[in-house]
């Protein structure tokens, strides 16, 4: 059953990775103008930073998807060669750089200088801010762009919510996006979270979602 009013948001949406979309905001779209550059990026690489939940992990995976790459986690990166950590590989993710082993970073660009590939970083802070004791890693990574992302802004978070829900199959209005706004940590984990746990919740109790039913299931108050 619908609600008379929906919620009118006006996105931009690019595909990712399943049945994913990434929302297009003014919070990321420098960051998504660089992504749709590639591989015309005037260097190696571009770094990615910004707070928990501003979408750096979704917008490097779309770009891997893209570019065919290896992603690591900062604490994977070993001091492996990384010739053959990338096998025929010409592109690469490295998550929360800043925790990564400094040689192994080092050799790591490198070895995609030699291939002509691209190195794409994300972490909470950029380079600029880090302590980096190798003097050759910190000059190639501050000669990559840094790109901040915002946290979601009403708009874009609210859309996020909108979407989650229409993935679903769940018609929410107006009045139920808002209060749920106000509410949840404005990050996209936390509104797949919140969403799934509605879902789950509507779809045992055979309840639609509203606003009271919100508030009853996750306990939010008034």
């Amino acid at each position: 059953m619908r609600p008379e009013r929906q919620l009118p948001l006006d996105l931009g949406h690019r595909p990712a990775l399943g049945n994913e979309d990434f929302l297009v905001a003014p919070s990321n779209k420098t960051a998504v103008d660089w992504i749709d550059r590639w591989p015309d990026w005037p260097g190696t690489g571009l770094f990615l930073y910004g707070p928990p939940g501003s979408g750096k992990t979704h917008l490097a995976q779309v770009w891997l998807a893209r570019a065919n790459g290896v992603f690591f986690r900062a604490a994977g990166l070993s001091l492996a060669e990384p010739r053959a950590i990338l096998a025929e590989g010409r592109a690469c993710v490295v998550e929360d750089a800043a925790a990564a082993d400094e040689t192994a970073l080092l050799h790591l660009h490198n070895a995609l200088v030699e291939r002509k590939g691209h190195l794409l970083l994300t972490d909470r802070e950029p380079p600029a801010r880090w302590r980096i004791g190798l003097a050759d890693l910190r000059s190639r990574l501050l000669a990559l762009p840094a790109v901040w992302l915002a946290p979601p802004d009403d708009q874009l978070f609210a859309a996020v919510l909108v979407k989650l829900f229409n993935d679903c199959q769940l018609a929410v209005g107006e009045e139920v996006i808002g209060y749920l706004l106000s509410r949840t940590e404005r990050s996209f984990a936390a509104a797949r979270d919140v969403v799934t746990a509605l879902d789950k919740a509507a779809l045992a109790r055979r309840r639609r979602i509203t606003v009271p039913f919100v508030r009853e299931t996750l306990g939010t108050g008034n």
